[in-house]
Parts: structure tokens; sequence; C-alpha cells
């Protein structure tokens, strides 16, 4: 990723470019002071129609970064004939339009760009391809491990300091608590902390608090991957001496083994849904769990189907109700989110389910 430094070097040098559109930085003018307080001056050129601009330069794409741009911008006394302008590495498609609204003009590093200049001309360019990835120390944030970060938002909204969210998410994580798995570190939590604000998923003004619910449902859903299985056994149980859960609860405690009920298994824990006989759970270890259980393994009918994974997400924040662990809400959600038709169309009683709740807890 450039630094500012380098962007506004590009634009001296006249690499930057928004056909039909030329730029020419106008460093004499930032020699003269007109305004110190911009990152550079430039001018547009189509023909013999030219139109000036303060640019406001930011080094990285971020929401957070290009919503910063913006507010500078709109705070500014603008210097006579001149117009605003925004100069990020990358501008998609959302961020064009927002500016065109605006009546910003924006260009990047990309070949993408909306210049506006009343009376003289309107260019609007986009579909250039982002070549900076992303600076970010977590790749993504909302995948796997990571993803813990921003789930337990969606269970407490509200964090007075780092070492609070760090607490809160070992705390929830069943693996960590109740097995072998290392609780998450504080400069982890910390590293997306960072970018879940540059996002503009939360603000850390004061206190830490969640800004976008359905920003990060969204998020997560789309970045979601299914766990890794190791193994997978479908059983046929018998119920006469009492109910599955009941059979598995006490397997759980004598052998001190962490289980829970899938997403798709524990949707009526929250939601209107028919689901089938079938019980699916995840364990982290099957062997010794198969052999406290009786039952004959069988694809026909079963009753009892034991997911082996170590997925620390699908035990996170998991609840004990009814004398037995169920999957989160998000974690239900997202498995809908991955599902058919009618799981999707499920997901959407979970969002409510989510988003009710975290309006509950602000009351």
């Amino acid at each position: 990723m450039p630094t500012e430094k380098e962007m506004i070097k590009q634009l001296q040098k006249g690499e930057v470019s928004l056909p039909p559109l030329s730029f020419r930085l106008l460093q004499s003018e930032l020699d003269k002071g007109v305004n110190s307080r911009f990152d550079a001056l430039v001018e547009a050129s189509w023909g013999k129609d030219k139109a000036r601009f303060v640019v406001e330069c930011k080094a990285l794409s971020t929401p957070k970064s290009f919503q910063d741009g913006i507010n500078r911008l709109k705070a500014v006394k603008l210097p006579k004939g001149y117009n605003l302008m925004l100069f990020v590495p990358f501008l998609n498609d959302q961020q064009l339009l927002e500016l065109e609204k605006d009546g910003i003009s924006g260009i990047d590093l990309c070949g993408n760009g909306v210049v506006i200049s009343p009376g003289k001309f309107s260019v609007f360019r986009s579909g250039g391809k982002n070549r900076f990835t992303s600076s970010a120390p977590i790749k993504n944030i909302y995948r796997r491990n990571s993803s813990m970060v921003g789930r337990v938002f969606l269970a407490r909204s509200l964090y007075d300091t780092v070492q609070d969210v760090w607490l809160e998410i070992n705390r929830r994580n069943l693996l960590a608590e109740r097995w072998d798995k290392t609780p998450m570190s504080i400069s982890t939590v910390s590293k997306v902390l960072k970018t879940l604000q540059e996002d503009l998923i939360i603000t850390r003004e004061g206190a830490i608090r969640l800004l976008q619910p359905d920003k990060l449902l969204q998020k997560l859903s789309e970045s979601y991957a299914s766990p890794n299985i190791r193994t997978r056994v479908r059983l046929k149980v018998s119920e006469e001496t009492g109910p599955i859960t009941e059979l598995l609860r006490e397997a759980s405690q004598s052998l001190d083994l962490p289980m829970v009920a899938t997403g798709t298994s524990s949707v009526k824990r929250y939601a209107v849904m028919e689901r089938g006989p079938l019980l699916s759970v995840y364990c982290p270890r099957l062997d010794v769990l198969i052999e406290r259980v009786p039952g004959s393994q069988s694809d026909r009918f079963p009753n009892l189907e034991l997911v082996e994974t170590e997925d620390e997400t699908v035990f996170f924040d998991s609840r004990y109700e009814g004398n037995f662990w169920w999957a989160s809400p998000i974690q239900v959600y997202l498995e809908l989110k991955a599902g058919d038709k009618r799981d999707q169309e499920t997901a959407e009683q979970l969002r409510s389910y989510i988003i009710n709740n975290l309006n509950q807890v602000h009351r």
C-alpha cells in the first residue's frame, strides 16, 4: 500500500489519470501558501476546459478512512475557484456513487474516479480492479477464529477496554474453557478491533461499541466457512432409557468432553422451523464418546449424528438450556445462511432475534 507522500509523487509525475481527463499538480500554488492544510492542489484538464481542486489524500481505502476524508473535505473553507477532491488507492462503485451524490470528486490509483466541475465537465469511470491488497495484519477478520471478536459484539455490544473484550471472548469460548485450546491472545483481539474500526463496524470513541450489527452479520455471512470436520457418524439410538440429550449430557460430564448441537439442530431454540428427528452434535473427540452411547451405526432412519471437529467457532457462545448445549444464535444464523432457500428464509428470523436481543440489552 503506497504512502500519502508516494501518492502525491505519482500525481506530480503525471502518473494518475482518468481519461479523457489529465491532472497537473499545482505545486507553485501550494508554495504560495494558498492553504497549507490541503494535501495537494491539482488542475484537471479536458481539452481547453480546466478545473482546480483541493485534494485530501488517504493512504488507506477502508470505510473509515474514506469517511474521514469526506468529513475533512466538508469541513474545509474552500479557496475561491476550487472544488473538493478525495484521493485514495482504490474507490469501489458504492464509494463513487456516494461521492457523486455529495458533489465531491474522487480519484484513485486503479483508474476509477468521479470528477465534477459544474458547468465544465463531469466524468465517472468505474470497473478498475483493486491493485492493493489489504494491509490489515489479519487478512480476513470475519472468518474462522478471528470471527469470534466480531461475534462477541453480537452477544454484548459495549465494552470499556480491549481487555474486557478479550476476557469476554475467552469466557464464551467453550473449547478454551473445557478443552485444550489456547485462549485467544489480547494482541490478536487488538488487531481485529483495529480492522473492525476501519470497517466502521465499531467505534472506539470512549467505550468500544458496536455501530452496525446488520453490516457485521453480513460480513460474517459472506466470509463464513464450514467447520473442518474429521469424521461424521450416524447412529440409531434407543430412547427407552431416556432422551438422547440426557445420554449425551451424562457422557459429556463423565468424560469431561465438550459438545454442542449444530446450528441446524439448534434452530428451534430461536426460530419457528420444523426439522426432522435427527439430532446433530459437534464434539472434538468421537472415539471415546461412541463407546458411551448405546446405539448402532446406521444411515437408515438415524436419530443421532456425531460430528468430530475442533473448530472453536461452532462451540463459541453455546447456550446451556434444557440440560444440553445448543449452538449460539450467530452460529445458527450462519449455518442457515449457507443452506438452501428454506434455510435462508429462516435465517431472517435469526437475524431479527439477534438484533432484537441487542436492543433489549441497551434498554
